[in-house]
């Protein structure tokens, strides 16, 4: 597979396809054409008298100290290295691969300015599996994420250091043995491999993919969970979904509905005297729904942003304009958004997997789902263990994007705190997939003891899924490791019914 980029048409599916080593890129020849265009302008007035921001002027606070015609391609090496302040630990190679993926579509627009090499450079390291090693904190989000983009630059001149075929190298050894030649910046091309958001969006593009796949799977847990305690289906008609037509709130009834179709355990208590279930089954709907909405809307936003020019600044036809694309407070909302919206998604998981273990809210199964209560613990802990993801996932999904910091001598005065927003979103997504987990093992243990009458035939599915990496419960064990079984078996795209 190979992603061609040209500015305009980069998706979601291509990121994910480059940053796990699925597809090469390229950039195309109209794209390259592009940027020879937008080039021109700005090798001519770089030697001219009028100042141009990050060209023949510092930045920040020092954009109105003028650089001497001799000085300019030092100054672009200079902004590189300055910015190059990330601490913490690296970001995940598949992050930093979607990191350069994106800032090269950003470059093949042709409003930066920039030489074609630049972009082809970006592109020939992820093609020869050259990845910078890069912290993962120190962007406030604006001016873009200029550290962990400083640091990714700093590997295309020969420094900082870069992983190649699984050694940590200096970016120098990285490039030579690559086959790859270090190459030297020329007016505004430093300036603009550092403008912009790409840190924060790779993380965005990566993670929504992966809150993708939680929606529906605690859909599809929801519904073993659901039969587990004898719940009806009867509030996932669509009748009742039609007449709040929100789209996330009609798929998840309509994939509840279909999902347990013709379950022995629903047939067995057909008769039964309860109304109405709890809230953490019968809305189900309406809570993974409005996940599936906030999703939904973050695509939206990461789509444009995509393929939008987020460097500063910018080159139309013969004029070189300052502005601020790069502020990230689109995608610090949207990341926002969604670490508050998973964050419910575990919260109405967890208070499922209390309805399936605790003895006061259900009277079939037996307390904990222990085999022999007392001697056995059974899930008790289990539970607990999603109490505290949920807990730490309620802190996390407090808002980034309200925070704002001045900098650079307060130039820099609102930024949008978007990074913070996408590593928060991250970790809250590893602490979603992990309760998930938990409900899926409650789930399918409570269903174990419900023998033999069966779920439906969809549900026995997902429920032989679980029990190919999970053997069935019959007494106390090391459920740590089950858990980490269903969690990579999710991560998988596991869990799914033909």
């Amino acid at each position: 597979m190979s992603v061609q980029l040209d500015g305009e048409h980069l998706t979601l599916t291509d990121v994910c396809a480059v940053a796990e080593g699925r597809a090469q890129a390229s950039v195309s020849a109209a794209a390259i054409e592009k940027m020879r265009r937008s080039r021109e302008p700005v090798e001519r007035l770089a030697a001219g008298d009028e100042p141009i921001y990050g060209v023949n002027t510092g930045v920040g606070l020092l954009a109105d100290v003028r650089i001497r015609r001799e000085e300019l391609d030092q100054l672009q090496v200079n902004v590189i290295r300055s910015h190059s302040t990330g601490v913490g630990p690296p970001l995940d190679r598949a992050v930093v691969r979607a990191m350069m993926l994106i800032r090269a579509n950003v470059l093949a627009k042709g409003l930066s300015g920039i030489r074609p090499l630049v972009a082809e450079c970006l592109c020939e390291l992820l093609n020869r599996g050259v990845t910078p090693l890069i912290p993962g904190e120190g962007s406030v989000g604006a001016s873009g994420d200029l550290a962990p983009l400083a640091h990714m630059a700093l590997v295309l001149i020969g420094e900082g250091e870069a992983e190649f075929r699984g050694a940590v190298l200096s970016g120098r050894e990285a490039l030579m043995r690559a086959g790859v030649a270090p190459i030297e910046l020329h007016p505004k091309e430093g300036v603009s491999l550092i403008n912009g958001t790409q840190a924060m969006l790779a993380i965005g593009c990566l993670e929504w993919k992966a809150a993708q796949c939680l929606a529906d799977t605690a859909d599809v847990i929801s519904g073993l969970t659901l039969d587990a305690l004898r719940g009806t289906p009867r509030a996932f008609d669509a009748r009742i979904h039609n007449a709040r037509p929100h789209p996330g709130q009609r798929e998840s009834a309509a994939r509840l509905a279909r999902l347990l179709e013709g379950s022995e355990i629903r047939q067995s208590h057909l008769t039964c005297r309860r109304v109405q279930d709890a809230y953490s089954l019968r809305c189900v709907p309406q809570v993974h729904g409005a996940v599936r909405d906030a999703l939904a809307e973050a695509h939206r936003v990461f789509s444009i942003e995509l393929n939008s020019a987020t460097d500063n600044p910018l080159v139309f036809d013969e004029e070189i304009l300052s502005g601020g694309n790069f502020h990230g407070e689109p995608l610090a909302f949207q990341l926002d958004f969604l670490a508050v919206a998973l964050t419910a998604l575990a919260g109405i998981s967890e208070r499922r997997i209390d309805r399936l273990v605790n003895p006061a809210l259900n009277e079939d199964l037996p307390p904990f789902l222990a085999g022999h209560a007392g001697l056995e613990s059974g899930l008790m802990m289990a539970h607990v263990t999603a109490a505290a993801l949920v807990g730490e996932s309620r802190v996390l999904s407090h808002p980034a994007s309200t925070g704002s910091i001045t900098t650079s001598g307060n130039k820099e005065d609102f930024v949008s705190m978007g990074m913070t927003a996408a590593l928060k979103f991250q970790r809250v997504v590893r602490n979603t997939r992990a309760v998930l987990a938990i409900e899926a093992l409650a789930a399918a243990r409570a269903l174990d003891v419900l023998a033999p009458l069966r779920t439906s035939p969809l549900l026995e599915q997902v429920r032989a899924q679980i029990r190919a990496v999970s053997p069935p419960i019959t007494g106390d064990r090391v459920f740590h490791r089950d858990i980490g079984a269903v969690e990579q078996l999710i991560a998988g795209g596991g869990l799914h019914v033909e």
